[in-house]
């Protein structure tokens, strides 16, 4: 993928650039992905994830080829180009299927990477990282590079058997933040050792080879590593440069490599420029997005109460927590506490696990119902000014318009500006 491999190559020229990478299946999220990279001219990178997207459909009920479709009909809508447009794959691996014994799981992986390839994702997370039923804790990393290496050989074929010739570029790495954040509380982080990064790409050179993949290895343009960043239910552990700074300095002998940096949702901005500086320089930034869309639509369903009576307000919130309540399996195991911690992380976690439930019918009715009622009218300046003190300041100087949509997506907006920011070396601007 010729916009991936000469990102790498000016980053390798000046370390200021990096790209970001937008990994969420919700539309109101990627469309503000779509009119902010428009409107900056650039490319824009969106992953899917393997438990949103798979062969079966994952929780969002989207196959690898749905999902394509979904995302390039948005294109389409927003008028984005589509070949400014790259779509990823993300903890590509037998990650859904743990559970199952390693065989089974591998041959599930096998269909995985398939799918996503055949579809047309051109940047693929090989991850096999995490342990099946009957398999040692932790693996080893030859084990992960084997598995990992077999799955390359069917991207490969797969590639050529759809399109004539392969252009995916690999992301490779074992040492792989909990998808959407930890589970647990945290008060310490390792960061991945220059040895242990350094095993990995031995490793996964070794199986590369033993599966006649030599000429793969130029389009391998990322290691996931941990550079010291993630976050839990209500703190963010923040990017610290000197813990990495080895770390930072071993991948400068590579000239087609960068890190790749998963979990950096709600870093300053002043980190994630660091972190793009110091070689970290694909960013994955997935909760933050859903987080900032949740706090939008908590802000309209305030002003909502404001504004309307009672009866004709949609109760978005007191739907969303009855959903929840009903339906637990999404954050069940991740939430712990009284009753009151539950309520508010339920609502209110940098986890985000209220992500999973938008598209439920009984949610969307109330988020529907919610933009209907603050539609009809001008929502009055002192409401915004009061909820959305952002857009409230862009509203004035006649760079916003003051519709609820238009306030969802400025607001989501503000986390993406960040982003941008960050990969271009820059300070954030409006």
């Amino acid at each position: 993928m010729k916009h991936l491999t000469a990102f790498v190559a000016n980053h390798k020229q000046d370390k200021r650039f990096g790209i970001f990478a937008v990994c969420s299946a919700h539309p109101l999220v990627l469309e503000a992905a779509m009119c902010h990279a428009r409107e900056a001219h650039s490319t824009l990178l969106i992953e899917a994830t393997s438990n949103q997207v798979d062969q079966y459909g994952g929780y969002t009920g989207m196959t690898p080829a749905d999902f394509c479709c979904f995302v390039q009909q948005l294109a389409d809508k927003h008028h984005f180009p589509l070949d400014q447009l790259i779509l990823g794959g993300d903890h590509l691996g037998p990650n859904r299927w743990q559970t199952q014994p390693a065989a089974e799981a591998m041959i599930h992986a096998d269909e995985l990477i398939r799918s996503y390839v055949a579809a047309g994702f051109k940047k693929i997370h090989l991850d096999c990282s995490m342990s099946c039923a009957d398999d040692p804790v932790p693996l080893t990393d030859v084990i992960v590079a084997e598995r990992a290496a077999r799955l390359a050989r069917i991207a490969e074929q797969t590639c050529i058997e759809q399109f004539g010739a392969s252009d995916l570029v690999y992301v490779i790495g074992t040492e792989v933040p909990v998808p959407g954040g930890a589970h647990e509380t945290l008060n310490t982080l390792a960061v991945t050792t220059p040895q242990a990064a350094k095993t990995t790409l031995e490793a996964h050179r070794h199986a590369f080879e033993q599966q006649g993949l030599n000429d793969l290895w130029p389009r391998i343009i990322g290691l996931v590593v941990q550079p010291g960043v993630e976050f839990d239910h209500t703190q963010v552990i923040d990017y610290q440069p000197e813990k990495s700074r080895a770390l930072s300095q071993m991948i400068e002998t590579s000239d087609n490599m960068v890190f790749e940096a998963h979990s950096t949702d709600y870093q300053t901005q002043f980190a994630l420029q660091q972190l793009v500086q110091h070689h970290f320089a694909i960013l994955k930034v997935g909760p933050a997005l859903t987080f900032a869309l949740r706090e939008a639509l908590f802000s309209l369903a305030a002003i909502e109460r404001e504004l309307c009576p009672a009866h004709r307000c949609s109760g978005l919130r007191d739907v969303l927590e009855s959903v929840m309540l009903d339906h637990p399996e999404h954050w069940q195991q991740h939430y712990h506490g009284s009753g009151e911690a539950l309520r508010l992380a339920r609502g209110y976690s940098f986890s985000d696990r209220v992500r999973y439930y938008w598209p439920d019918r009984d949610i969307d009715e109330a988020y529907s119902r919610l933009v209907s009622n603050l539609a009809n009218e001008p929502i009055p300046l002192p409401l915004i000014s009061q909820y959305l003190p952002l857009q409230y300041a862009k509203v004035r100087e006649g760079l916003l318009s003051a519709t609820p949509h238009g306030l969802i997506i400025d607001h989501i907006q503000n986390v993406l500006r960040q982003y941008h920011a960050a990969c271009l070396g820059t300070s954030v601007s409006s």
